[in-house]
């Protein structure tokens, strides 16, 4: 048999029963040969097409159990906020519909009176809000550590006696941790440093936050718990879309005094949506076997890797640190030649210019759609083309 052909009809196998068993009877035809087929190499999740995620949704509303909320409260929000706390090891969780509202609101609460936040310079939370801490919640942001993905408890005790010696005493109330960081290609931030920060934070009665987004793939890379992590922090934020698959949104989780009433904050930021059950009526079934698959997708990819480089037209590198991120070379193409055919095969990925030569990729479980070997010679024949 053609190797091509036996290649591409295992992977339809394969594909098949990934495939969710209603949506298998919700489409037909062509349709059904196009769903939950692509493999991508871009994104934290399963980037689910919207015909996919309609698919889904409908799925998952047709179960008995399920229940809509009301202005994010009750129902299947109220559902997935238990589980989430469950799994962290938290007493509860607040659903909200950014992950930037989650690490806000944590950070606010946290801070009472003492309105200075130690963060990382390239934290999601000193980068990416448009200094919302600052002018919505008169909090100071202070950054350390830049072009890294971690700080030292020395760091961190030198800014503190910096605060604490001006001519205007001023405290810390808030160590803000993002990790992994997307800014440093999803590196994370050594759990033993981390663990002594917070330590030292705990004695200086300074309030611990955690900026988990991608915190559910950290057990694969350092074998330390979901609930180590979490055990560390007053409180944690976990990305509801980017592992998950949802539309949008995040889970803030803590202590049950400290997530009780938050939803009048978040009431208060128009953050309260009058039907969020949409962005999460599936997320559930994502979480349940999450950090298995995406061991399994690792699996897959030092397969794939191993293929890529025996062929002597790439070379790939693990990162120091890393999580889902692992750079790509290839001889004699460039990244946006390769991503434009490879996109034909159903394999996607980021196209960058063409004076990028080492592409950053994501390791994530739309790999497991496809064989190993199928996804490999995707590229190996992009590349050839």
């Amino acid at each position: 048999m053609d190797r091509r052909h036996f290649l591409t009809t295992g992977a339809l196998a394969t594909a098949s029963t990934l495939l969710p068993a209603p949506a298998s009877a919700a489409v037909t035809g062509a349709e059904q040969e196009s769903l939950f087929r692509n493999v991508n190499f871009y994104s934290d999740g399963l980037a689910l097409t919207p015909r996919e995620y309609a698919v889904l949704l409908d799925q998952a509303t047709r179960r008995a159990s399920f229940t809509p909320d009301n202005y994010s409260r009750g129902g299947a929000i109220e559902a997935l906020e238990a589980k989430f706390a469950a799994r962290l090891g938290k007493e509860a969780a607040i659903f909200l519909p950014t992950g930037t509202l989650a690490n806000h609101l944590a950070v606010r609460k946290l801070a009472g009176n003492r309105p200075r936040v130690l963060v990382q310079a390239e934290s999601h939370l000193y980068n990416d809000t448009g200094d919302g801490a600052q002018a919505l919640s008169g909090l100071t942001l202070l950054p350390l550590a830049p072009g890294q993905a971690s700080f030292t408890l020395d760091d961190a005790k030198a800014w503190a006696a910096r605060t604490a010696g001006g001519r205007v005493e001023s405290r810390i109330g808030v160590l803000s941790i993002e990790s992994p960081v997307r800014r440093q290609q999803h590196r994370f931030f050594e759990f033993d440093e981390l663990a002594r920060l917070c330590d030292w934070a705990r004695e200086q009665g300074i309030r611990r936050h955690l900026d988990g987004a991608r915190l559910f793939n950290l057990p694969q890379h350092t074998g330390r718990s979901v609930k180590e992590y979490a055990a560390l922090f007053d409180t944690v934020y976990v990305s509801v879309w980017k592992h998950f698959n949802g539309a949008t949104g995040a889970m803030l989780a803590g202590d049950a005094g400290f997530i009780e009433g938050l939803y009048h904050t978040r009431r208060m930021f128009g953050g309260a949506l009058p039907a969020a059950w949409p962005s999460i009526a599936f997320v559930d079934q994502y979480l349940d076997d999450y950090e298995a698959n995406y061991a399994k997708a690792w699996q897959a990819a030092d397969r794939i890797i191993a293929l890529l480089e025996a062929s002597g037209r790439f070379t790939a590198l693990k990162l120091e640190n890393g999580t889902s991120t692992f750079l790509l070379k290839a001889e004699g193409i460039t990244s946006m030649a390769l991503s434009e055919r490879a996109s034909k095969h159903g394999v996607l990925l980021p196209g960058y210019p063409d004076d990028v030569t080492e592409f950053p990729l994501q390791v994530n479980t739309s790999l497991l759609r496809k064989p190993a070997e199928v996804i490999a010679h995707a590229l190996l024949d992009s590349a050839a083309a």
